[in-house]
């Protein structure tokens, strides 16, 4: 297929968003479709992250005819008749590993709404294409990341709802574009334009002040309302909300969620390579920022996939310490504990940590505390069972004053390790059901090795930094922002200022090494790399390992990153004078 139909291309597309992850607000939808002001085109909602493919694949080898988003399923229950009757499409990738299942299941409601549903990701069938290739026990689950062809071919066969599994999460926003306006697969430019708008919503209310770094600006502070990407033909885009809604849209917040687990400035995705470094934006009315001079690449050959790989098994307890001598009561327990348990050496991996949340002469006794986290990982679940957890009971009495735990003792839990890989796009059937049944196999766009690099008009010059006048000691955060988050193994810290100025002196302040030693002992002996993204006034740290293998196994307190960029933002420097005053 190399053309999609245009449905209506004299106006922009109005995309939204009702969902940023499996267990999102479930009034979203609702509120969505009876927002204040005009309507929406299409309601889109993402409900797929790396982990959640794991909950997915165990709830499917529960239940075969699970693997789905149920909670998805309820919100159409409530709002599907309604968004037939205004004509309103509905698209998400809440098909999981059963998009046919759900299919099937919005069948079921009765509504008379025409399903189709998206397949051909699911790699489980075809492991032996994968690079770098699966070894030992097969992955629950093996998923390449589609684009948004097969829904941009489903809605132009007349598809009011659309069903995926695995598409890239702006492929939600990319697909209804490129069927609204009528793209071809060259349209570089327009795609990655709808890609970035599909960045930036693909979240929910994180691109409408919610998890947003500078508190102050967000003076309405009811709950964000979810956000709207008005995409035009030119791939130009408006990011907005719904009239009286919470929260607040404006460069800022856009800039945190276009920052949001990013690497490089070239974006590969299965449609377009887009490059942020181009992106630029602007405050066009309250609540409206326009996102404009957005360039396009070819896609590469190949396609992403996530691999969740069964780990083992593991088992944590947390022993709470409380007063003087911390650090001498944590290894006095270890030293009990393992003796106990037979030596560190029985279990395959084990993970100790100290969590100082104690301070002298504190005014509470919570105060007072510090936190000895015991991790241990094995392939034989009885090592780190309920053996491994009453042991940690039965020194209790004998070792350290003020000793208890956080929990009675626990049981051991399955858990998975994450893997990203690469398959050529000829293992992978590209496949859309239509409403009639029929099946249509979607077409690749033209692809270039490597991200070629393209030019973006030159930014305004920035002042030169004030390095040589007094600074003063103050938190990173008093003007600098972060938002931060994981992509598999890695952490990203995306840092953004408000003013050229300050982007001219973050940009000669945070090197590589600087970096590092600000995020301390954790960082230690990984690799960084920082990007520039000059029209944001933005930096992007990428943190290599920093969480393993993925939020299932990473045995971090703050298994996500979640918290990174305002741990980050919360550490004191030399700032100029000048920049604070």
């Amino acid at each position: 297929m190399s053309h999609v139909l245009s449905h209506r291309a004299d106006r922009p597309v109005r995309i939204g968003n009702c969902s940023g992850f499996y267990g999102d607000r479930l009034t979203a939808a609702r509120d969505m479709l009876d927002g204040a002001g005009p309507g929406i085109d299409v309601l889109s909602g993402d409900y797929l992250a790396e982990l959640t493919m794991l909950i997915l694949a165990k709830a499917q080898a529960a239940d075969p005819a699970g693997g789905y988003a149920k909670t998805f399923l309820a919100q159409m229950r409530d709002v599907l008749a309604d968004c037939v009757a205004r004509g309103v499409k509905v698209v998400s990738n809440a098909g999981g590993l059963n998009p046919a299942g759900l299919a099937a299941a919005i069948e079921d409601l009765g509504t008379g709404a025409r399903v189709a549903y998206v397949e051909g990701d699911d790699l489980r069938g075809a492991l032996a294409a994968i690079t770098p290739s699966v070894t030992g026990k097969p992955p629950v689950s093996a998923n390449a990341y589609l684009g948004g062809w097969g829904i941009a071919e489903a809605l132009s066969a007349g598809a009011d709802v659309v069903v995926t599994g695995r598409v890239t999460d702006a492929s939600l926003v990319v697909g209804p574009a490129a069927w609204w306006h009528g793209w071809d697969h060259e349209a570089f430019d327009e795609l990655a334009g709808a890609v970035v708008a599909g960045h930036v919503i693909e979240c929910g209310p994180q691109a409408t002040g919610g998890n947003y770094a500078f508190l102050d600006e967000i003076t309405d502070r009811r709950y964000p309302g979810f956000p709207i990407a008005e995409v035009a033909a030119d791939g130009t885009s408006v990011i907005t909300k719904h009239p009286d809604t919470g929260g607040l849209v404006s460069v800022g917040t856009v800039t945190a969620q276009l920052l949001y687990e990013i690497g490089a400035p070239a974006y590969l995705g299965p449609d377009v390579t887009a490059h942020f470094d181009t992106i630029r934006l602007a405050e066009i009315g309250e609540h409206r920022v326009a996102i404009t001079g957005v360039r396009g690449s070819p896609p590469p050959p190949t396609l992403k996939v996530a691999l969740n790989e069964f780990g083992g098994y593991r088992n944590t307890m947390t022993i709470v310490l409380t007063g003087l001598d911390l650090e001498a009561k944590a290894a006095l327990v270890q030293d009990h504990l393992f003796a106990a348990l037979g030596g560190r050496e029985r279990f395959a991996e084990v993970d100790v940590r100290l969590l100082r949340f104690d301070h002298p002469d504190a005014p509470s006794n919570v105060e007072a505390t510090a936190h000895l986290q015991v991790t241990v990982k094995d392939p034989d679940p009885r090592v780190v069972g309920r053996a491994f957890s009453n042991a940690t009971m039965e020194i209790a009495l004998g070792g350290v004053a003020g000793f208890h735990t956080t929990t009675p003792p626990t049981a051991e839990s399955a858990f998975g390790v994450y893997r990203a890989a690469a398959v050529p796009r000829t293992a992978v059937v590209h496949t859309v059901v239509l409403p009639d049944g029929e099946r249509r196999t979607v077409g690749d766009p033209p692809t270039a090795v490597g991200a070629p690099a393209v030019a973006s008009p030159p930014a305004a010059a920035a002042p030169r930094p004030e390095t040589t006048g007094p600074t003063v000691r103050l938190p990173l955060g008093t003007i600098v922002g972060a938002r931060s988050g994981d992509k598999g193994g890695d952490a990203n810290i995306g840092l953004w200022t408000r003013t050229d100025a300050e982007y001219a002196w973050l940009r000669s302040f945070l090197t590589v090494e600087r970096a590092r030693d600000l995020l301390g002992k954790e960082s230690a002996n990984l690799e960084l790399q920082i990007y520039e993204f000059p029209n944001l006034r933005a930096l992007n740290v990428v943190v290599q390992n920093l969480l393993g293998d993925g939020v299932a196994s990473s045995t971090r307190p703050d298994p996500q990153a979640k918290g990174l960029g305002e741990y980050l933002r919360s550490l004191l420097v030399d700032i100029p004078r000048a920049l604070v005053e």
